[in-house]
């Protein structure tokens, strides 16, 4: 045989034993992947913040009791009134008019009265000597009686004028802050029109929205605790002081107030604070964030099989996420082993090799800790 198909049957056999081996690879079974796995651990529920700012117990939206332009605004967003400072004034020139105008019905009001008062002395002589019928004696009496309704009538009216006027100056119910201010000088405003808002001296508390999954286990009186931006390391005992009936329309919050409890709280307006309310002494299933996955839209988790290490993907119910756990509701039992890092890489069925987070082997028959250390 020549040297050329000497070299061509042994390219061909090559070739032959190549193919071999890639279709024992392929019929083969895949290598099992590492996958760091955690077991599901219960503990007690995590306290759940809620966003809030300080304010006051009691917030009166202060108005004009008349309409009209205001002339002078006398305080600012942030000043501090004592109860019966003037805060805005009205232009007074046409609630001076109807006081005059008032004032002229009365004074007209009371010459009829004399005027009729004096008829009805008359006509008493007259009808006494029988030289008026006693009808036209009934009439005055009647005219007499008109004139005293309309007296009576003018007088309350020039009453309401003087009290006018002195609605057109707003004042301070009450000792406080002024929080607010909706109105500026040179605005008509109409009776009732919120000008400003005091935040009363007294008791503080803070206002938060509750989402509606939380509203049910919002009740009036439950024990909160409360921490400020200005002392983290600090938290001050407070109780649910109230919580609205319904949701807010758009962002389907319930708005709730939390007192804080008697003593002297260092507190100011306007800060910001969190409000905690610890998840009571039922325990909770968690697992780490990195551990959740999705299927069909919901949330599945990768529980692994230890008879054969295969990972097989689950829906699962999850509660309020943490900062690094969230709780699992439905769909896990504790102990159950999951893969808590890269689950958008495995599929259904695979079989891996348990590692934990310092990538050591893990023996899938040891039991779960009540709690997870970290």
């Amino acid at each position: 045989m020549t040297a050329a198909p000497l070299r061509r049957l042994t390219l061909i056999a090559g070739l032959l034993a190549l193919l071999a081996a890639c279709g024992d690879d392929d019929g083969g079974p895949a290598a099992a992947r590492p996958a760091w796995v955690v077991q599901a651990t219960t503990e007690g529920a995590a306290p759940t913040a809620y966003a809030g700012e300080v304010r006051a117990r009691h917030e009166p939206a202060l108005a004009f009791r008349i309409g009209g332009k205001i002339s002078r605004r006398l305080v600012d967003v942030g000043a501090r009134v004592k109860q019966g400072q003037p805060l805005a004034e009205l232009d007074a020139s046409d609630v001076a008019l109807q006081r005059e105008a008032a004032q002229a019905q009365l004074s007209s009001a009371e010459a009829d009265l004399a005027l009729a008062t004096s008829e009805l002395k008359r006509y008493r002589d007259l009808v006494e000597q029988q030289l008026v019928s006693r009808s036209l004696y009934d009439a005055r009496v009647s005219q007499h009686e008109a004139a005293q309704a309309r007296v009576r009538q003018a007088r309350a009216q020039a009453d309401v004028s003087v009290n006018q006027a002195t609605y057109a100056v707003l004042r301070a119910p009450a000792d406080g802050v002024i929080a607010q201010r909706l109105a500026e000088a040179g605005q008509v405003v109409a009776a009732g029109q919120t000008v400003f808002v005091l935040a009363e001296d007294g008791e503080r508390e803070v206002a938060i929205s509750v989402p509606e999954r939380d509203a049910r286990a919002f009740s009036v009186g439950r024990p909160l605790l409360v921490e400020l931006w200005s002392r983290p390391d600090q938290r001050f005992p407070g109780a649910l002081r109230e919580i609205s009936p319904s949701a807010d329309p758009q962002a389907r919050t319930y708005a709730a107030r939390v007192s804080f409890e008697p003593g002297d709280t260092p507190v100011d307006l306007g800060q910001s604070a969190r409000v905690y309310a610890n998840g009571g002494d039922q325990a909770v299933l968690t697992v780490p964030l990195s551990a959740v996955h999705e299927k069909d839209g919901e949330a599945a988790l990768w529980v692994l099989d230890p008879a054969d290490a295969t990972v097989h993907l689950r829906p699962v119910a999850l509660g309020a996420y943490g900062e690094d756990r969230v709780p699992v509701t439905q769909g896990l039992a504790a102990g159950e082993w999951v893969v808590a890092a890269g689950v958008h890489l495995l599929l259904e069925g695979q079989r891996i090799t348990p590692i934990d987070d310092q990538n050591r082997p893990v023996d899938l028959a040891r039991a779960a800790p009540t709690s997870d250390p970290r």
